[in-house]
């Protein structure tokens, strides 16, 4: 099973004596070990590069503890913004990193897999086989789709809350992901598994409510080429192809313009890398994922994250659920949770989530169904009649050095797997985790990939104090120069965020770069790509010609159809 975090990287050309790279294996404490990788390895193991030119000198774990338990401090509000990123791009933003790190040859071991796949499937592209796996017709993927080439989907389940209100009563065909089911047999974990290629997917309601849509938006584009008379030999491959292109658009357009600096992203898309696999700069062209995106720069999602939403009509702030924790997302996901409510009266206990064969629940229930208005924002497209009152939209909490607490302890089944010895509490703190996994590698600091950039560093006030963000008052003096001297690079590039005077909020400097520069190339790497055909526009209905943003691909997957985007309805629910 796909975890989201990563204690294995296979880095190439990391030696010293050019055989091909190293093997960089953690324990969890921030101790690594490197070794030759085997030519079995080399030819299978997903493929990370390292773009600074030394590695870095790692903070002591003493101060990575202080650091991630001052990042994930009691929620405080978040500084007023100009800028509001509907909430949905969190999860969006996590949806594009699974994409970009599945390593789809491990879906098919022990099955043959085609050279072009081997390579494809062990590279960072943004082709969505998170969501296609290898297609159809090879027989480690065919269980995701219908006979009809349409990608499955699952049936919720009607459940007694709120009672008398036949909305979340009564099941709903298509609104779950499909799962495995009582025939899987094995853990009730294992028969609640979401029958999709990444299994990270559905480790949250959220990532995985955006799968589903994604799932939604494939099925449509394949009936609009049917309708068009596209024959059945051309219909999987000319439908991926519309699918990952709409996609790459929305991404470099709507997406990244809101969390990067807009200034970085149209440099980088109209003149090119000036950093990171430039053409004609390396030897084996094949890409790769540099560590410094997966292990630092592209974490900016963990704190955007918030400790509630308001998700539906039932679970919202006047709605009888009473607003939706981030620990509710996890207990409704197959991954990380088990579908069914907690077993005692405090609905975020989260203590029963560890074992794999607690819990009832083999379907999402029936009022969990997500209400997308409440993610994206349909007016910028000119649906006005899809808006939800202000009060009730969710924005994303602004990029910057804090986390909201509840990622201070992490259902085990986000990153170990369940009915294992529990872990020391520390090591269930995302921040902890992302620091630690740096140290693993020996990533290198902010300061120093600032300066291999040409991009002015930021000073020891604006390290020490950010704007607003993680309050390092716990720290002694020897430790604050040690942080100004060797700064993590995922804190770096938070900070650099929380100060960004411009653009507040957005990533910019070392951070920008490394995340417009990684995108561009990943979507450079796809078979079908927009970076390779700049000639290419939008083909599918949207809100301008020649746009396609998250939300017109939202109104095409669902037909526009405000009972699709939104099924529990509007307004107080009855008390029976």
């Amino acid at each position: 099973m796909h975890r989201h975090h990563r204690d294995s990287y296979y880095v190439v050309d990391d030696g010293d004596d050019g055989d091909g790279g190293r093997i960089l294996e953690g324990d969890g404490t921030g101790r690594a070990a490197a070794r030759i990788p085997t030519a079995e390895e080399r030819r299978l193991a997903f493929r990370f590069s390292r773009l600074s030119k030394e590695k870095g000198v790692q903070i002591s774990p003493e101060l990575r503890a202080k650091l991630a338990l001052a990042m994930t401090e009691a929620a405080t509000p978040d500084p007023e913004s100009p800028v509001v990123v509907p909430a949905g791009f969190t999860y969006l933003a996590q949806f594009a990193d699974h994409d970009l790190t599945l390593d789809n040859t491990q879906v098919a071991l022990g099955d043959p897999v085609p050279v072009e796949d081997l390579v494809q499937g062990r590279s960072p592209a943004l082709d969505l086989d998170s969501l296609y796996g290898l297609g159809p017709h090879h027989p480690s993927s065919a269980r995701f789709y219908e006979p009809d080439g349409h990608l499955k989907l699952g049936t919720t389940a009607g459940v007694p809350f709120p009672p008398g209100f036949p909305p979340a009563n009564s099941d709903h065909q298509g609104f779950d992901l499909s799962r495995a089911g009582e025939a899987a047999g094995g853990t009730r974990a294992d028969r609640r598994a979401a029958l999709i290629p990444d299994a990270r997917n559905d480790e949250n309601l959220a990532v995985a409510s955006i799968h589903r849509a994604f799932i939604a938006f494939h099925n449509r584009v394949h009936d609009h080429l049917v309708a068009s008379g596209l024959p059945e030999p051309r219909l999987f491959r000319t439908a991926r192809d519309t699918v990952v292109k709409h996609y790459q658009w929305m991404l470099r357009t709507d997406f990244l313009p809101r969390i990067v600096d807009p200034d970085i992203v149209e440099r980088v898309f109209t003149h090119g890398r000036r950093h990171f696999e430039v053409p004609g700069g390396r030897r084996d062209d094949r890409p790769t994922m540099p560590i410094e995106f997966s292990v630092a720069a592209y974490r900016l999602g963990h704190s955007m994250v918030r400790d509630f939403y308001q998700w539906n009509r039932v679970f919202r702030f006047s709605g009888p659920g009473g607003l939706a924790s981030l620990g509710l997302l996890f207990r409704f996901s197959g991954t990380s949770g088990n579908l069914s409510p907690a077993p005692g009266p405090d609905p975020n206990d989260l203590s029963d989530l560890d074992d794999p064969n607690a819990g009832d629940g083999l379907r999402l229930p029936s009022n969990w169904i997500a209400d997308y208005r409440r993610l994206f924002d349909f007016t910028e497209v000119g649906r006005p009649d899809l808006a939800v009152p202000a009060l009730e939209f969710n924005p994303a909490k602004r990029i910057d050095t804090l986390l909201v607490d509840p990622l201070a302890t992490l259902p085990e089944g986000t990153f170990a797997g369940r009915g294992r010895p529990a872990p020391p509490a520390i090591q269930r703190n995302l921040a902890y985790r992302n620091l630690t996994r740096a140290a693993m590698v020996e990533l290198a600091t902010g300061p120093q990939m600032a300066a291999q950039l040409g991009i002015a560093p930021l000073t020891a006030d604006e390290i020490l104090h950010g704007g607003n963000g993680a309050a390092l008052d716990t720290l002694t003096d020897d430790e604050r120069m040690e942080l100004v001297a060797h700064t993590p690079l995922w804190f770096y590039v938070l900070r650099e965020a929380e100060v960004n005077q411009n653009r507040p909020g957005r990533l910019t400097g070392v951070g920008g770069t490394l995340v417009a520069e990684v995108f561009h190339r990943a979507m450079e790497a796809s078979r079908s790509s927009i970076v390779c055909h700049p000639g290419w526009r939008p083909t599918l209905p949207a809100h301008r010609p020649g746009t396609f943003t998250m939300a017109d691909l939202l109104l095409f997957a669902f037909d526009g159809d405000a009972e699709k985007i939104n099924p529990l309805g509007d307004g107080p629910i009855p008390t029976p």
